[in-house]
């Protein structure tokens, strides 16, 4: 394939990743966007097997074939209540790619950067113009190689970090070391002073120990980072693993790997923004890591929680004229999805106004929630965004909490000593009934007590959340 169908190929998958992005803002489009993203990719993967560049295909053949057999398995086994994880360690991969690309450009340059760098050696006193533009591209070469081991280091290390507490292998609460930015600010300016050294010739000498500084800076920001802010931190990883991709397309020449990174970098840098605002969170302090943990002593919380079985969730709900029910990462663990979607269709059959509410960091993933409702044929419209419903909640009758816990958090309004003051939450307190479908007692995932279990108008609503929703199925026809 001539080097000019490749270059078309590429502007044709750029365009269709484009058409990708716009779509998954829909439910309704979001299939056919999906598919675009797999032509585009199957465009680019074809165009740069073919390429003029490409020389030894059977090494290609079989490490494409140890991937896609790999990457087959392992989306077969892997559950929707496993995905945060196995998004986190996708961008791990992406990270650890760009360290090795870059540490293989700095090893063996291009023939090209070869012949530019062995020219300007041979005559350092040549021609000024020459030495000039020569020196500048070197120079050029030189910071995208050390910035691409950088980020694909952070990402790497910190997407690791993020697969281990999501997974429950490490503690899920916040790591807060003493003096824990002026290590940072130590480790940012020990770099800049390797980058200075990289480019005056110090070579594996300044890019190994920069590579080692931006392992440790990648663990630290995320393990300085709660549990309860882990979506903020899948998203971020996202928009690192873009940039890291995006410095990988410079150091390869690709213009592919360039845009397709730049588009993934921003929409990642894009949602992280967009998920900060609604936990009312700073995006600096995000970067930076170390939010999410306690900032004094917890309010008090009086009262008992009061337990209530399936026969009084049924009547209660049979009474109801509108119910709103609020799914969280609970759901998703017990695969009640399907369960919910039954509960939600008898009801309405039942003349009752059944709706969800959806808070934007809901689960572990952006979107977690609605992924798992559409997967269950919950019609679009029954879902609401936590903006859309929470005014609606004084006059409900009913609310189902199913596995939630910091959305649903009055601590967030009540409690400025709370990890999450401040951050918005479905505010369901305020309707008429609450029943909350928990395992147990514990305050879950991010360790946060939640003041609604000892409201008066809640009940606790023990076990399993699918075995739960299928005992009030068969108690409601």
């Amino acid at each position: 394939m001539s080097y000019g169908l490749v270059q078309a190929s590429y502007v044709a998958a750029s365009i269709l990743f484009i058409l990708a992005l716009g779509g998954l803002s829909n439910q309704e489009k979001a299939k056919r966007a999906v598919w675009y993203g797999i032509i585009g990719m199957g465009i680019a993967v074809v165009a740069t097997v073919l390429g003029p560049q490409v020389q030894n295909y059977w090494l290609l053949i079989i490490t494409v074939a140890i991937g896609a057999v790999g990457g087959t398995i392992l989306a077969k086994r892997v559950e929707m209540t496993g995905m945060p994880e196995l998004v986190a360690m996708l961008h791990s991969f992406v990270g650890l790619a760009a360290v090795f690309i870059g540490i293989n450009s700095e090893l063996s340059p291009s023939a090209e950067m070869a012949g530019m760098m062995q020219e300007v050696a041979a005559n350092p006193s040549g021609p000024i113009a020459m030495a000039g533009q020569f020196g500048a591209l070197i120079a050029i070469h030189h910071v995208e190689v050390f910035l691409g081991v950088f980020i694909g280091a952070i990402t790497f290390t910190g997407s690791i970090v993020a697969f281990l507490k999501l997974s429950g292998k490490i503690n899920g609460k916040a790591l807060i070391l003493p003096m824990r930015h002026t290590w940072n600010l130590i480790g940012l300016g020990a770099t800049f002073v390797l980058l200075i050294l990289f480019m005056n010739g110090a070579g594996m000498w300044a890019l190994i120990p920069m590579l080692l500084i931006a392992f440790a800076i990648g663990a630290h920001l995320v393990l300085a980072i709660g549990g309860a802010d882990m979506p903020v931190v899948v998203s971020m990883l996202n928009s690192y693993s873009g940039w890291a991709a995006a410095a990988t397309g410079f150091m390869l020449g690709n213009d592919l790997l360039i845009v397709v990174g730049a588009l993934v970098g921003s929409s990642g840098a894009i949602l992280s923004y967009i998920m900060c605002q609604a936990m009312n969170r700073e995006f600096l302090a995000v970067i930076l890591g170390g939010f999410g943990g306690p900032t004094g002593p917890a309010m008090e919380i009086e009262g008992e929680q009061i337990a209530i079985d399936a026969d009084g969730v049924a009547a209660a709900l049979e009474e109801a004229d509108s119910v709103i029910i609020v799914p969280g990462y609970g759901m998703a663990v017990a695969q009640a999805q399907q369960s919910v979607s039954e509960l939600t269709k008898r009801l309405r059959a039942a003349g009752k106004e059944v709706r969800f509410g959806i808070h934007p960091v809901a689960g572990r993933l952006p979107g977690h929630m609605n992924v798992l409702l559409a997967e269950a044929k919950v019609p679009y419209d029954y879902v609401l965004e936590m903006d859309e419903i929470n005014e609606d909640f004084p006059e409900t009758d009913v609310v189902i909490v199913i596995g939630s816990n910091d959305i649903v958090n009055p601590a967030a309004q009540e409690d400025p000593n709370s990890p999450i003051a401040g951050m918005p939450v479905l505010e369901v307190w305020k309707a008429k009934q609450v029943f909350v479908s928990k395992r147990g007692q514990g305050t879950g995932y991010s360790g946060i007590e939640n003041p609604l279990f000892f409201k008066d108008n809640t009940r606790m609503f023990y076990g399993d959340a699918k075995a739960s929703v299928d005992a009030l199925l068969q108690r409601i026809s």
